[in-house]
C-alpha cells in the first residue's frame, strides 16, 4: 500500500472463519539496552482500548470472535479469528488501535504493574525461571538478543515515562512497520480492497531502520555456574546459529529432533533410559531471525556429577560428526516435519500467521518450500555440518546447581 503497509491474503475455501493477523516489526531486539521490555509492555497496552473503542475485547466477542497476541525478539503479533461475515469488525479494530491507542497515565500505570508482576512470577520466583536471562547474557555479547522479551530488569518498566512509551508507539506501531495478513473464504481482490478501505488513509512515516549490532566471533568457550533453589542440578549447552533463512537453521532443527523428538530419540533412549544420567532432557532451537541458539539441556539424576553429565551430552553431539545417521532414523524425523507443517496449515489462523511471518522473513517461497528443504538433508551433510558446528570453543554452558 502507498503508506507502506504490506498486505498478504489467502483465500481459504475450506473454512467459514476469517483470520486477521497484524505483525509489527518490533520485538525486544529493537529496544534500547537501558529500556528493555517495551515491546512486551505494548503487547499488553494494545488491548487497553482507544477513544473510540474503550474495551477492545467487547466488540470482538460481540462478533463471535477471539483475539490474542504474543511478543518475540523479532516481532509482535496480534490476531483475531471470527466468522468471515464479521471480518470488517477485526479490520476496524486493528486500524483504530494502530492510530488511536489510549496511552493515558492510568493505563500505563496499570499495565506496568501487570508486566512487573509477570516478570516476578514467571522469571524471578520460579525454579529455573531466570535460566534464559542468564544463558542469553553469556551467549550474546553485543546482540540485542542478550535479553529475554520480558526485558533485563523490571526496573526498566517501572522507570518508563509516559513520553518514552508514547515515542515507542509513534515510532513502531504504524503502517510502514507492519504486515497485515488475511485468510478467509473471500476473493483475494476483495480482501485487498478491504485492507485499503480500513488502512489506506492512515498516514505513516518511513519504517524505522534497524541494523543489528554485529556479534563478535566466539573463539573460546563461555561458562556460567550459579546456585538456585531448584529440585535438581541442570546443565544447558548452547551454540549460536546463523540467520533464520540459512541452511544452518534447518540442519539444527533436524538435529534437535534426532536428539529429543520423543521417547524413541537419542537423548531419551541413551541418556535417560540406558545410562540414567538425566531425569529429563531436551534439545531445540530458539529461532531468532538474526541467528538463534541451538540448545541441549538436561536435569541430572541424584548422584551424577556435572562433569559426567556434560561429557555425556558432548559425546552425543560429537557422534553426529563421526557416524552417519541411519536412513530410517532420518526418514522418521523428515516425516514428522512434513506432518507438522501440513497439519498446521489446516487452521485458518495458522495460515494467516504464516503469511505474515514469511513475509517478514522476506522469502514467501519458504512457506511452501520448507518440507523440500528438510527432505534434501542427507546423512553426509549432517556429518559435515556437525564437524564444523559442534565445537566447544563456540559453546556457552550454563550450570544451575541445587542449593543444599
Amino acid at each position: 500500500m502507498s503508506n507502506g503497509l504490506e498486505v498478504v491474503v489467502n483465500r481459504d475455501q475450506a473454512s467459514k472463519m476469517a483470520a486477521v493477523n497484524l505483525l509489527y516489526r518490533v520485538g525486544s531486539k529493537h529496544e534500547s539496552p537501558e529500556r528493555t521490555g517495551f515491546a512486551h509492555l505494548f503487547e499488553h497496552l494494545m488491548f487497553r482500548g482507544t477513544e473510540r473503542v474503550p474495551d477492545f475485547d467487547a466488540p470482538v466477542q460481540a462478533a463471535c470472535g477471539e483475539n490474542n497476541a504474543y511478543t518475540t525478539a523479532d516481532y509482535t503479533n496480534f490476531y483475531i479469528t471470527l466468522p468471515r461475515e464479521n471480518i470488517a469488525t477485526a479490520l476496524y479494530l486493528e486500524a483504530d488501535r494502530m492510530t488511536g491507542l489510549d496511552i493515558s497515565p492510568e493505563a500505563l500505570t496499570a499495565e506496568k504493574s501487570v508486566v512487573v508482576e509477570e516478570f516476578n512470577q514467571r522469571y524471578l520466583n520460579q525454579p529455573y525461571g531466570d535460566q534464559w536471562m542468564l544463558l542469553r547474557g553469556e551467549a550474546y555479547q553485543k546482540s540485542h538478543y542478550r535479553w529475554a522479551t520480558i526485558g533485563l530488569s523490571p526496573d526498566h518498566i517501572r522507570a518508563a515515562s509516559l513520553d518514552e512509551v508514547r515515542a515507542f508507539y509513534d515510532r513502531f506501531y504504524q503502517p510502514s512497520n507492519a504486515i497485515l495478513s488475511l485468510s478467509a473464504d473471500i476473493p483475494e481482490d476483495e480482501m485487498v480492497a478491504m485492507a485499503e478501505e480500513w488502512f489506506g488513509d492512515i498516514s505513516s512515516t518511513p519504517a524505522p531502520l534497524f541494523v543489528p549490532e554485529a556479534e563478535p566471533v566466539q573463539s573460546a568457550p563461555r561458562r556460567l555456574e550459579v546456585e538456585r533453589a531448584v529440585p535438581a542440578d541442570q546443565i544447558t549447552i548452547a551454540l549460536r546459529m546463523e540467520h533464520r533463512n540459512s541452511r544452518c537453521h534447518y540442519l539444527c532443527d533436524l538435529l534437535t529432533d534426532l536428539m529429543a523428538g520423543g521417547e524413541s530419540a537419542r537423548f531419551y533412549q541413551r541418556l535417560v533410559k540406558e545410562q540414567q544420567i538425566f531425569s529429563s532432557t531436551n534439545a531445540y532451537i530458539t529461532g531468532e531471525v538474526d541467528g538463534g541458539l541451538f540448545i541441549a539441556i538436561g536435569q541430572l539424576n541424584p548422584g551424577v556429577t556435572i562433569e559426567e553429565a556434560e561429557a555425556a551430552v558432548w559425546r552425543e553431539l560429537l557422534l553426529f560428526a563421526t557416524e552417519p545417521v541411519g536412513e530410517k532414523e532420518l526418514e522418521k524425523v523428515r516425516n514428522k516435519f512434513e506432518a507438522n507443517i501440513l497439519f498446521g496449515e489446516l487452521n485458518v489462523m495458522n495460515k494467516a500467521m504464516n503469511l505474515s511471518y514469511y513475509a517478514m522473513l522476506g522469502d514467501m517461497d519458504l512457506l511452501n518450500g520448507e518440507v523440500a528443504i528438510y527432505n534434501s538433508i542427507t546423512p553426509e551433510e549432517i556429518m559435515d555440518f556437525a564437524q564444523k558446528f559442534f565445537r566447544r570453543d563456540q559453546s556457552t554452558t550454563l550450570v544451575i546447581r541445587s542449593k543444599q
